[in-house]
């Protein structure tokens, strides 16, 4: 069945821009309050924290518009140089989408657009209630990323700042309070929508239920606040040692992720920019970038996690300034560390074990593998028939791409195909069924939006195609030294 709108999803979108507002507005306050106070440093740290996040991802989402806003009108056939009323309209949109990103509102108005298609979708007849449901999963995907990306830049940063100077003035005033919680609930949310939106947008993986959304906040955000306040009691007392331990932290969480030879970007070096990206993110929590084994590392990475908080926190309890701190107070701070820690190492057990979309890891099924796929169907049978919306057939592993056999773990896939009841016997069908966009590069490795570069530059065709076609586009992979052709992506985002 197709994929419908709800009004919790437009609630979801909705508490994330509340989220989005809160994180940005609670910031600004508190820098305007650090002036009038009369304290420069803080003042210009928090500023600076703030501003120079939003200024790249400003750029990058006026990128994104620039490019698909000119592939729209390319595609139209208009001539840029016409005068009249469509060349008045068009400078009209140049004007005020230069006019909103120069404001930093981007995100906001991505927010809202997204409120409007999914609306649309569930006020349209049929056939355009699907083309405006998958107009807001492009826009959704965009947003994500936009704000994961900017909840590591600004909002991580930020809370471990807040959270510093609350140590060094022993004291916690409410604005700072509210900064550095606004901080956190950002953090977390935008890790768990990332998540959600990734499952929602993609047809061969299972959805994300709002419940296991929730229990991932949870897990992350008591997760982050455990490392945000190790870190803010060490800086407290050790600045410089601090500083020198975050850069040998991110270098080898970075080597770790450029070993482990992932496959998100278009080119070796967007790759590398990727990756270092993602390093951040491993400052403060566990991001997956790379299928097989994710239990394995999940598993080495929260021990160094766990490590590390503790030799930070055991440090700052040696070393901190008894006239300002009582013992009490310092007990109370470490004892919050470890208890913020270990609830959410409690959280993520019971989004694994209750609230996964591929279904409890303890099951009868599932006994000793996190993620498992179903069998693929036996080539000829009644189930290997293309049908719509299609399904998935199992990616091309890296010793395929090479033409020679490569080591697998145990648990082959990362996520479990859609279960689908067995359809009655009947003559294969054949695989000229609905339009098909071939490209000519090999499946990405890891499934986090594999194609999103790909996607930006299909979307128009994908978009005209849902609109005009009965039957749900699908994109095909080309898969290397295969005999025939093999469907590995079928997927209209």
């Amino acid at each position: 069945p197709a994929r419908r709108y709800r009004l919790r999803d437009g609630c979801w979108v909705f508490c994330a821009l509340l989220v989005c507002f809160a994180d940005g507005a609670s910031d600004l306050w508190l820098a305007a309050h650090y002036y009038v106070r009369g304290q420069p440093w803080w003042f210009g740290l928090t500023l600076l924290f703030v501003l120079l996040p939003s200024l790249v991802v400003q750029m990058l989402s006026l990128r994104w518009f620039v490019y698909d806003f000119a592939a729209s009108t390319k595609d139209s056939g208009a001539d840029t140089k016409d005068s009249g009323p469509r060349g008045c309209c068009r400078l009209c949109v140049w004007l005020l989408q230069g006019l909103i990103h120069l404001l930093q509102l981007g995100q906001v108005w991505r927010y809202l657009r997204t409120l409007y298609l999914g609306l649309q979708s569930r006020w349209q007849a049929e056939h355009r209630r699907r083309h405006f449901y998958w107009r807001m999963m492009f826009e959704s995907a965009d947003i994500s990323m936009l704000r994961l990306l900017e909840a590591f830049l600004k909002s991580a940063p930020q809370l471990v700042l807040q959270l510093s100077i609350m140590v060094q003035q022993n004291s916690i005033e409410p604005l700072q309070g509210f900064s550095a919680s606004a901080s956190l609930v950002s953090l977390a949310w935008m890790i768990a929508s990332y998540q959600k939106v990734l499952r929602d947008s993609r047809e061969d993986k299972m959805p994300m239920s709002y419940k296991g959304a929730v229990v991932q906040i949870l897990w992350h955000l008591f997760t982050i606040a455990a490392r945000a306040i190790a870190f803010a009691l060490f800086a407290s007392v050790f600045q410089l040692y601090f500083g020198i331990f975050i850069v040998t932290h991110w270098c080898i969480m970075t080597f770790w992720i450029i070993q482990g030879e992932t496959d998100f970007c278009m080119s070796k070096w967007e790759e590398i920019i990727y990756n270092m990206v993602v390093g951040i993110i491993y400052i403060f929590c566990w991001f997956n970038v790379k299928e097989g084994r994710s239990r394995y590392r999940m598993c080495i990475y929260y021990i160094i996690t766990l490590s590390e908080n503790a030799a930070l926190t055991i440090l700052w309890f040696l070393y901190y300034d008894r006239e300002t701190t009582s013992d009490f107070d310092a007990l109370i701070l470490v004892c919050v560390v470890s208890s913020s820690f270990a609830l959410g190492i409690f959280f993520m057990f019971i989004y694994y074990c209750l609230l996964h979309p591929n279904g409890p890891i303890f099951s009868h099924r599932n006994v000793g593998c996190i993620f498992r796929q179903e069998p693929a169907p036996v080539p000829g049978s009644p189930t290997d028939a293309v049908t719509s919306p299609p399904r998935s057939l199992p990616r091309t592993t890296g010793g395929e791409r090479e033409g020679v056999p490569g080591e697998r773990d145990s648990c082959v896939p990362v996520f479990q195909v859609r279960p689908c009841a067995p359809p009655a016997p009947a003559a294969r069908a054949p695989r000229t069924e609905g339009p098909v966009i071939r490209i000519d590069l090999p499946r990405k490795k890891y499934p986090a939006w594999d194609a999103h570069f790909i996607d930006r530059r299909l979307r128009k065709t994908i978009l005209a195609l849902e609109y005009a076609s009965p039957t749900t586009p699908r994109l095909q992979y080309r898969t290397p030294g295969a005999p025939q052709e093999v469907l590995e992506y079928e997927t209209t985002v």
